[in-house]
């Protein structure tokens, strides 16, 4: 097991009826802008019951941020809380609105050009207005971690940040809140968080055997429940779990001490810039195929993965793992998710843009040992026609 640090200071409030406790932890005199998406969150009584416990504090409310939220409406977010005068943000919405809330805090009294909080990946982010997270749709693990993944519409870019200086303040989860979520957007949280877990567990063994077991126990719950978490929406103890896993699915800690591979994530952020493709939608077109052909750097862990998270253990090491593949395959397939290109009318011809795209964010050595190539990221795009 390697060497670590563990911070998180985000304050997680879970339950039902939860919403109320809000006013406990924003300051009496605070100045609130609150950032939200789509109407879904006023159709099923959210937004009203935020205002309602929000009391005589001054708030401005600020909607229609993207499910890939962009640089272009974020800035008018800005420009709202510095007119304003406004000190404290609150996400009530899925990850889209939080990472675009961690975009406008580090943005509000950033000097200089703001685009270079992405472009610098969050290195240049020295202060955040304080904020705190309603979530209504489990996926990204956003309201407990410091990660902002940001789409700036003029440029087709898709860049992400990270700061410790955006971690929430505080993240209320009520399950009941997930209830009138459309199915498709549940589906895709389901493999959003678990393609989180594998992105942080299918590298190569270091003996870490808490990590590897907790991040095993993630995966087999998202087995287990995501079907029946699709199918039942009102379930709130499916709901409550699933609520659960997304959090620890990426909140850092199955992470620390342990080599972590993002390039299905690096990958599928240029699928979503170019295309529109749903963010969970890409990564289920892209994993099995990086899988297969990066097997031979992750062969003792796919077989690991195999064995306990499916459990193969008939056949030589390549049937398992093979085996192991078609069984994530399956699994996203049984959510209503394609795994392949073609579902998206994308074909051969598309490739070359991909991986000029990667080449311009400079991701040209990605993964565990950094030697997942502008080539192999070719090879991977091909695998997945």
């Amino acid at each position: 097991m390697q060497n670590f640090e563990y911070y998180n200071p985000t304050r997680i409030i879970f339950g039902k009826d939860t919403i109320a406790k809000i006013a406990e932890h924003i300051p009496e005199h605070a100045r609130i802008l609150m950032l939200y998406g789509g109407s879904s969150a006023e159709r099923n009584g959210t937004l009203a019951e935020v205002r309602s416990v929000l009391g005589g504090r001054t708030v401005q409310e600020f909607g229609g941020i993207e499910s890939n939220p962009t640089y272009e409406t974020l800035m008018q977010a800005v420009a709202t809380v510095r007119r304003e005068k406004l000190d404290f943000l609150l996400a009530v919405g899925g990850g889209s609105v939080i990472d675009g809330t961690k975009f406008v805090a580090a943005a509000v009294n950033h000097i200089g050009d703001p685009w270079e909080i992405l472009t610098t990946h969050g290195a240049n982010v020295t202060q955040a207005l304080p904020f705190g997270t309603v979530l209504t749709l489990p996926a990204t693990g956003s309201e407990m971690n410091s990660f902002s993944v940001i789409t700036r519409s003029e440029t087709r870019e898709k860049l992400g940040f990270g700061s410790t200086l955006v971690y929430p303040r505080f993240s209320v989860l009520d399950p009941t809140k997930t209830f009138t979520l459309p199915l498709r957007q549940v589906a895709n949280g389901v493999v959003d968080s678990f393609v989180h877990t594998i992105e942080q567990y299918l590298t190569y063994p270091v003996d870490a055997k808490v990590q590897d077991r907790f991040a095993e126990g993630l995966l087999l719950s998202l087995v287990e429940i995501g079907p029946k978490v699709v199918s039942e929406p009102e379930n709130y103890d499916l709901r409550a779990n699933f609520m659960w896993i997304a959090t620890l699915a990426l909140n850092g800690l199955i992470g620390v001490g342990v080599p972590q591979d993002w390039s299905t994530h690096m990958i599928g952020h240029e699928m979503t810039a170019r295309y529109d493709i749903d963010h969970a939608r890409t990564l289920a077109v892209i994993l099995p195929s990086l899988l297969r052909v990066c097997r031979e750097a992750k062969r003792g862990k796919l077989l690991q993965y195999a064995a306990r998270v499916w459990n193969l253990n008939d056949g030589t090491e390549d049937e398992r793992i093979e085996a192991a593949i078609m069984k994530t395959e399956a699994f996203f397939e049984s959510l209503g998710i394609p795994t392949r290109l073609s579902a998206y009318a994308i074909g051969s011809d598309a490739i070359d843009g991909l991986i000029d795209q990667l080449e311009t964010h400079g991701m040209t050595a990605l993964g565990e040992h950094q030697d997942v190539t502008l080539d192999v990221c070719r090879r991977v795009l091909e695998a997945a026609l």
